[in-house]
């Protein structure tokens, strides 16, 4: 069951440091900040369409929902890619090419490094909190092999968001820095671009993923050749069809394939064999909760 403590961990961070970056971006006048101050709002409203979502996938399967509700979460980690690339990339770069147009000099920039500095610090936590739980699920994978195959937006999309902030506090800073240094608010302009930049990135990579889980994403191909491998090693076996699988849940895979057994095999045998088989995948894959077996001459699935 993935965990809510990476995004209850980012609400309460990004809900602190919006405040604050929007007390700083009124007193600088700084796009750079102003930009950060929209994308921590857009944060701290995306962890609680993140927290919905987690409540909304945990109930229990019903007459319309057989299979459960896991794809809420894939659901609304989709509308907070949305957001993050709407109103988290629209408006930084609309302040910042307004910025550009209409330049106003920066005033004490000293509260936008202190501002900065805080939300590094508050983000850094946060950061490091999904990143712990992230790496307990690694497994022996490398990292970012796991974090393509992580289907847990829960987990993956604090990770992006608290990575896209770290880096957008580095990009305000400098772009503040370099305004200051050389006395033109043009670098806190470009800055408040490349922020939206950034986030628009971030966003596509995670529209892509959630697109990916909503529209019937199964299992990697080697998966699938691994239990193809299983089935083919069985007792009077004879063919075995295709993999079919999908996610329907951050940590549940629905699994369906067909076996041809040899002429003559009995009944007993072959269900002891299917019985095998089914021992066999959910040992090696957990994340297996459904697996439904079609035997080609009964012509009717089983299900174990």
């Amino acid at each position: 069951m993935p965990s809510k403590v990476p995004v209850f961990a980012a609400l309460a961070a990004n809900a602190a440091i919006a405040v604050t970056k929007f007390l700083a971006a009124g007193v600088t006048s700084s796009a750079a900040m102003l930009s950060e101050a929209v994308h921590s709002t857009v944060d701290t409203l995306n962890s609680v369409l993140l927290l919905m979502g987690l409540n909304l996938s945990q109930r229990p399967p019903s007459e319309e929902h057989p299979f459960g509700h896991g794809k809420e979460l894939f659901f609304w980690s989709l509308i907070v890619a949305v957001l993050i690339f709407a109103l988290g990339g629209g408006v930084s770069v609309y302040q910042g090419v307004m910025h550009l147009l209409h330049p106003k000099p920066l005033e004490k920039p000293m509260w936008s490094f202190i501002v900065l500095g805080a939300a590094a610090l508050f983000e850094g936590i946060s950061f490091m909190v999904a990143l712990r739980q992230f790496l307990r699920g690694l497994n022996g994978r490398p990292f970012w092999d796991a974090l393509h195959a992580s289907k847990d937006p829960s987990n993956y999309t604090v990770l992006a968001e608290d990575g896209a902030a770290l880096c957008g506090i580095v990009i305000a800073a400098l772009g503040i820095g370099f305004s200051v240094a050389l006395h033109t608010p043009l670098y806190d302009a470009l800055a408040s671009v490349l922020i939206g930049l950034l986030l628009a990135a971030i966003a596509v990579a995670l529209i892509r993923e959630s697109r990916g889980l909503l529209i019937g994403e199964g299992l990697r191909p080697e998966t699938a050749r691994a239990i193809r491998a299983f089935a083919r090693q069985q007792p009077s076996v004879r063919s075995v069809g295709a993999v079919l699988s999908m996610y329907i849940g951050p940590d549940e895979v629905l699994v369906t394939m067909q076996l041809s057994f040899e002429s003559g095999t009995e009944t007993d045998r072959a269900a002891a064999v299917i019985e095998s088989l089914e021992k066999q995948v959910r040992e090696r894959y957990p994340v297996i909760r459904r697996l439904f077996i079609d035997v080609e001459q009964a012509r009717q699935p089983i299900e174990r």
